[in-house]
């Protein structure tokens, strides 16, 4: 009776009704663009063929060579948000050393190609990575052991060419930390005798750290359902579950399978999400043990 008697003096309060007024269009708008998709998609995952409750296209995405993807789709993202992070520390770690204005402009550059459209940027790559491209044939010059090089059609060119698209969010969220470090931190721990590498290691990595889990969560999570890249750039063994999702739609008209295939692509992302903010509590925590030491 007490949380009635309350819930009903807030209800009456204008402030909240006029809260809650505001609130419906914002609701309304969750629930029919996100909410009813996925629920539905939910429920075309759980129909069988006859109609009826049914786990076999769950079962179906976990065994043979709908498997062998999932294993594919979750080794590749691992690797691009590796050689993301890899690639984007340098960077970020040199751009905001920077003045102003010149690193201005090379974020720009780092950016810009970034809205350039997805299809035309894998052309190029296609071009520069290609037997016969700008690369093997620099490389072919300058008479490298082995060249030309199988650098197309595999999984080394899935991974270059997902890097590319993933490394400007890998930069920008890396830069914003770096931007936002007090430098009189290391300088201070140089004064009391610390080494470069030791201020490195104890200082400016776990003040880095939640950016580092961040960039590497969300490139993992952008890879999981990327599909352009990897059907221009990856051959048969690089099929990554965004494949196989358009596959069975377009061709196999098998909706039900694919419905399950998105399921378990949002599971992962949800378990991605989950795995943001366990690393991102112990890298606060690893952060506030290295900067009290």
């Amino acid at each position: 009776m007490p949380h009635k008697k309350r819930l009903n003096r807030a209800l009456s309060d204008r402030r909240t009704r006029f809260g809650l007024l505001n609130a419906a269009p914002v609701v309304v708008y969750l629930l029919v663009l996100f909410v009813y998709p996925i629920f539905s998609t939910l429920l075309l995952s759980l129909k069988g063929e006859r109609g009826g409750f049914t786990l076999h296209w769950y079962a179906d995405a976990f065994r043979g060579a709908n498997l062998e993807i999932l294993f594919t789709t979750l080794r590749i993202s691992a690797e691009t948000s590796l050689l993301s992070l890899v690639i984007g520390f340098v960077l970020a770690a040199a751009v905001s050393r920077l003045k102003p204005l010149l690193a201005g402009l090379v974020m720009v550059v780092v950016v810009v190609p970034h809205f350039i459209s997805a299809l035309v940027r894998t052309y190029g790559w296609i071009i520069l990575l290609g037997e016969h491209g700008v690369i093997n044939n620099a490389l072919t010059g300058l008479h490298v052991p082995g060249a030309p090089f199988d650098l197309l059609y595999n999984e080394l060119g899935v991974v270059i060419g997902t890097t590319s698209v993933m490394l400007p969010y890998t930069v920008l969220l890396l830069y914003a930390v770096m931007k936002g470090i007090d430098r009189r931190l290391m300088a201070a721990a140089a004064s009391m005798g610390a080494g470069r590498l030791t201020i490195f290691r104890r200082v400016y990595v776990p003040l880095v750290a939640p950016g580092l889990v961040n960039a590497g969560v969300l490139c993992f999570i952008l890879c999981l359902g990327y599909y352009l890249t990897p059907a221009l750039m990856g051959g048969a063994k690089q099929t990554m579950v965004a494949s196989l999702i358009n596959e069975q739609v377009m061709k196999q008209d098998q909706w039900n399978g694919a419905a399950a295939l998105g399921i378990i692509l949002l599971l992962f992302t949800f378990a991605g999400l989950l795995l943001l903010r366990v690393l991102k509590s112990a890298g606060e925590a690893y952060r506030n043990r290295g900067t009290a030491s």
